[in-house]
């Protein structure tokens, strides 16, 4: 692997290094360590009190952002690439390397949950369905990178986490008796892209709330930067959302809940390219695709009792797609998928001591069917799992915080027809231990070991060689943060986090290479993949409302094929760096900068090259007066039209695009 590397984004990431290593010294003493709390008014905080890798986008990001897809919107998390993130269809999230490819929905190695209900499709060939959303619906999004932070949520983790949050009633009625409403009106300029979002939101009660979000996103095909059209043959998209919940709060103190939440996604092409990567010529189909969530959940807090935070939460995921062939049919295009998911999941929270030891204890059980309707190139089947899981942080001494994890799930995975109607059963234990020192000058260090298993899943039923054995993966991971207020000046904040790591996965199943030099391809599976890289996350604000952000990430990683040749991983992402100045006015105003940049880098002798954009934001967003509610936001995105085509996708990024968002909370 050949790399040129670009001297902004060395010159800047050595620059922040510099300045971490300095700052305990220049820190006020007589602060301390500041605990769990979240520092600054910068448009991201950075979370510098544990040993995971984790960051949150909040509702506010969310808006400011404009994002039309929510791959678009996770993009600014260091260790994040899209694969095509700017459309719902033919897209897809890499985290570290593992997830979306060019031929394939996901390779199984990173989670996505909507409120805790596990969603995406397996390797569907060519279409690629790894989540279809509208970030319209949601509130939060939190990314976990790594395997550390997920034995939670799921198995087979080694690139990340990806959780969705719903929107609440409560959200806009502020937990008051009555009814509030939201309508907001986004219009681009590339693609002539026009979203319409109208929320209701009703209390009838302290203890019942409401809601209802419909929302819908048409878009024609969009110019990259020298102005030519991105996968016209794509056609436009018209794709409607929409959220209804409701939530119950009763018994004593509160203490318990019912939650009820359905989500729903649509989307209907006609005569559009089956592969929707844009690789190969398959000849066109007219696609369908509907993905629906449903939810149940029961919560049980009561007061006074730290030893009970219950959760019983019942979801079921149904992930369609429809296709008929246009013009010369075959098998492959007239195949239509269905992945149907049901979940049910134990869990409670315990907080209590044991001698000089703090316990935050989560424990539960989960149970998960997955049932896959058969296709050409897709085998059908069911795969019924259970899994126990705990994660047990506690805390001691002056500021250590360890926590072990572990996670236990069996897997039955069935055919549903011949001739792949086979069987197979497997079972893991995979767990990790992190551990966290935090020095009193608000500096801490952390690190990480983890082992997960990517069982096999019911994609592996037409491979028998793919059915015997399981992926496995070890994480390592390093890293320190800071944090302080007050840093350089009074009424300041600095927040800063850097994670190295190191991750191996071996027994490999869902990566293959050609091994024939001449005549038709021999498909050998990898024998194992090594990535290794560095995750940076800073940002600083000061009392008058300047503030700064920065994003970076470092990476490299090698495959050996099951001939034992050595060479770049496939999926290796770029260098890159996101960095953001912005200034807010008067609690009402806020305009930002962001500049981002990836570094040229060449792989098995492709290159990507490199590239800098530019984008531009400005938030007009009063909380009192007569204008309180109404929001306006102004966004220009690669604002100098550049070209590029960002490495792992597989066409052009758009050029310059002007947009505006109207909104009224009333």
């Amino acid at each position: 692997m050949t790399r040129k590397m670009r001297a902004p984004l060395w010159g800047t990431t050595a620059l922040c290094l510099t300045l971490a290593a300095a700052l305990p010294a220049a820190a006020q003493e007589e602060d301390g360590f500041l605990g769990t709390i979240i520092l600054g008014e910068s448009k991201r905080d950075v979370r510098t009190d544990t040993a995971v890798p984790v960051t949150e986008i909040d509702q506010t990001e969310i808006d400011d952002r404009q994002a039309g897809t929510v791959a678009e919107l996770i993009d600014t998390v260091p260790g994040v690439t899209l694969v095509n993130g700017s459309t719902p269809q033919g897209s897809g999230i890499t985290i570290r390397g593992f997830g979306a490819t060019g031929s394939f929905g996901t390779d199984q190695k990173i989670l996505i949950q909507v409120d805790g209900a596990t969603r995406g499709s397996e390797e569907l060939y060519r279409i690629g369905n790894q989540l279809f959303t509208d970030p319209a619906l949601y509130k939060q999004v939190e990314v976990l990178r790594g395997t550390i932070g997920s034995f939670e949520f799921g198995s087979g983790v080694v690139g990340g986490v990806v959780r969705l949050e719903t929107k609440d009633a409560s959200d806009f009625t502020g937990g008051e008796v009555g009814f509030a409403a939201r309508q907001m009106l986004e219009f681009a300029t590339n693609g002539s892209g026009i979203t319409s979002s109208s929320i209701l939101a009703w209390q009838p009660t302290e203890n019942i709330e409401f809601l209802a979000n419909y929302t819908r996103r048409t878009t024609e095909p969009q110019e990259d930067g020298n102005g030519g059209l991105i996968n016209p043959a794509g056609g436009a998209t018209n794709d409607p959302s929409w959220l209804v919940k409701g939530k119950l709060t009763f018994g004593e103190g509160d203490a318990q809940s019912v939650t009820l939440t359905h989500t729903e996604t649509e989307s209907s092409q006609r005569d559009v390219p089956y592969d929707s990567f844009g690789l190969a010529n398959f000849g066109n189909v007219d696609r369908d695709v509907r993905s629906a969530t449903t939810i149940l959940r029961y919560g049980f807090n009561p007061v006074g009792n730290d030893l009970l935070d219950l959760t019983l939460q019942y979801s079921y995921a149904d992930e369609e797609i429809t296709q008929t062939a246009i013009g010369r049919a075959s098998p492959l295009n007239d195949a239509d998928h269905r992945y149907e998911t049901t979940t049910l999941t134990l869990k409670n929270t315990a907080l209590f001591q044991t001698g000089a030891v703090n316990h935050d204890l989560t424990a539960g059980i989960e149970y998960i069917l997955r049932q896959r309707q058969n296709a050409a190139s897709a085998p059908g089947g069911e795969d019924n799992r259970w899994a126990i899981f705990a994660i047990n942080e506690m805390s001691f001494g002056d500021g250590w915080t360890v926590t072990p994890a572990f996670r236990y799930e069996t897997s039955d995975v069935k055919g549903s027809t011949a001739p792949n109607n086979g069987r197979f059963k497997h079972d893991a234990l995979m767990g990790g231990l992190s551990l966290r020192y935090a020095f009193q000058n608000g500096f801490s260090v952390f690190g990480s070991a983890a082992y997960t298993e990517v069982l096999p899943p019911i994609d592996d039923l037409d491979n028998v060689a793919r059915m015997e054995d399981s992926e496995k993966s070890r994480t390592f991971e390093l890293g320190f943060a800071y944090e302080a207020e007050g840093a350089f000046r009074e009424g300041d904040s600095l927040s800063f986090k850097l994670n190295a790591y190191d991750t191996e996965l071996w027994d490999v199943t869902s990566y293959v290479t050609n091994t024939a030099a001449f005549g038709p391809p021999v498909f050998l599976a990898l024998d194992q993949v090594n990535t290794q890289g560095i995750e940076i996350e800073a940002a600083y604000a000061t009392a008058t409302g300047f503030y700064m952000d920065l994003n970076a990430n470092i990476a490299d990683g090698q495959e050996t094929t099951g001939r034992g040749v050595r060479q770049d991983w496939r999926n290796l992402a770029a260098n890159s760096l996101r960095f953001t100045l912005g200034q807010k006015f008067a609690e009402a105003y806020d305009v930002s900068w962001e500049v981002v940049a990836n570094d040229g880098i060449t792989v098995n002798g492709e290159r990507s090259s490199s590239f800098v954009a530019h984008n531009l934001r400005a938030t007009i967003a009063p909380e009192s007066g007569v204008w309180a509610g109404t929001e306006v936001r102004f966004g220009i995105e690669n604002l100098f039209d550049t070209q590029y085509t960002q490495r792992l996708s597989t066409r052009p990024a758009a050029g310059r695009n002007f947009k505006i968002t109207l909104a009224k909370t009333f």
